[in-house]
């Protein structure tokens, strides 16, 4: 049963927000289905008559037909040119696209988003279509991201935008771009929460049965995934090892020893294989081991520090003020459950 939560834009001040989101055929379906479901799920928690969000589909198209990547279409509301005949102001502008678009955009959709971004209180894209919006020049100084599998691209084809591979979602002034696929839930999940809270956006998220509301610092991709990228490399069963022997020691020495290698040797193919260190990528899963256990709750930072191989809290506390700036406390504050707060600083 959806819980329903009071947020009645009568009651309380607020006006129905228009949200439109532009497909640039051909799309990537999740990339309009997904964040369109969270501001549905929205005006379904809506106690009051007035929904929060009149939701659009707009075709950039001389169709309503959108064209998606599945070969499901999709059918919009209504043409770009439709609404450039008779405009209405937008609250939240969100481009989807998709891979086949890639520098194909029509350059009446770009002139349009050119001319018209600037009065829209949020202009943003989901995964690839970061490129129609750089492409448009909205991105130009500003920080942005997109998928992990195009970021050089983006960055090579577009360098007035400074991209960052490696967040899931970028907020810069009032541009938001999200990196591939199922980020733009996360994203659509943050603007549901700038305007009605956190406590609607979580309940957004548990009705989508989604495993953890992420928000735009989280990385797109786990240190034990990069580490399955390098294929068939002699490191694989050695990651799986470590993963499942971080409460203990593990020097290079011990990694060496489980290898059956030198450790000069270890130390190379650590660097050919996956650019990084024996030591720096203990470092690495360890903290993210420790940032997992601290987002799913149920254990004190005593446990969550000897189950991830940190000797103390405070070395933990160490290792998260000088990787993620802020301390375990803090990181709990923003991602662990709230019923598992107490116990956490127990």
């Amino acid at each position: 049963m959806i819980r329903r939560v009071e947020i009645d834009p009568r009651a309380s001040g607020r006006k129905q927000r228009r949200v439109v989101i532009l497909g640039v055929g051909p799309v990537d379906a999740l990339d309009v289905v997904g964040p369109a479901e969270v501001f549905s799920f929205a005006n379904s928690l809506c106690v009051g008559e007035i929904p929060p969000y009149e939701l659009e589909l707009i075709s950039s198209g001389a169709d309503v037909r959108l064209e998606s990547s599945t070969g499901i279409d999709l059918v919009a509301r209504k043409t770009l040119s439709q609404e450039r005949q008779q405009p209405r102001p937008i609250d939240t502008l969100i481009v989807a696209s998709g891979w086949k678009s890639i520098g194909q955009s029509d350059q009446s959709v770009l002139d349009w988003l050119r001319t018209h971004s600037p009065a829209v209180r949020r202009v943003c894209s989901i995964c690839v279509a970061a490129f129609v919006l750089a492409q448009a020049g909205v991105l130009d100084g500003r920080r942005a991201t997109t998928h992990w599998r195009m970021a050089r691209d983006l960055a090579d084809r577009y360098p007035k935008v400074n991209v960052d591979a490696d967040p899931i979602w970028v907020k810069d002034g009032h541009v938001y771009t999200s990196a591939g696929i199922s980020a733009g839930i996360d994203l659509a999940l943050a603007l549901v929460s700038e305007d009605l809270g956190d406590e609607v956006a979580m309940e957004i998220a548990k009705n989508l049965v989604l495993f953890l509301r992420r928000p735009g610092g989280q990385a797109q991709f786990s240190v034990t995934l990069q580490s399955q990228r390098a294929v068939g490399s002699n490191l694989d069963d050695l990651c799986v090892w470590i993963s499942e022997h971080l409460h203990t020691e593990l020097t290079v020495e011990i990694l060496a020893g489980q290898m059956s290698t030198s450790v000069r040797t270890l130390i190379r193919t650590f660097q050919r294989d996956l650019k990084t260190t024996p030591a720096k990528y203990v470092e690495d899963v360890r903290l993210e081991a420790a940032c997992r256990d601290v987002e799913l709750g149920g254990r004190t930072m005593d446990e969550v520090a000897r189950r991830c191989g940190y000797n103390s809290i405070d070395v933990m506390r160490k290792a998260f003020v000088r990787r993620l700036g802020i301390t375990p406390k803090e990181y709990a504050l923003h991602f662990a459950p709230q019923s598992s707060l107490a116990r956490a600083y127990a």
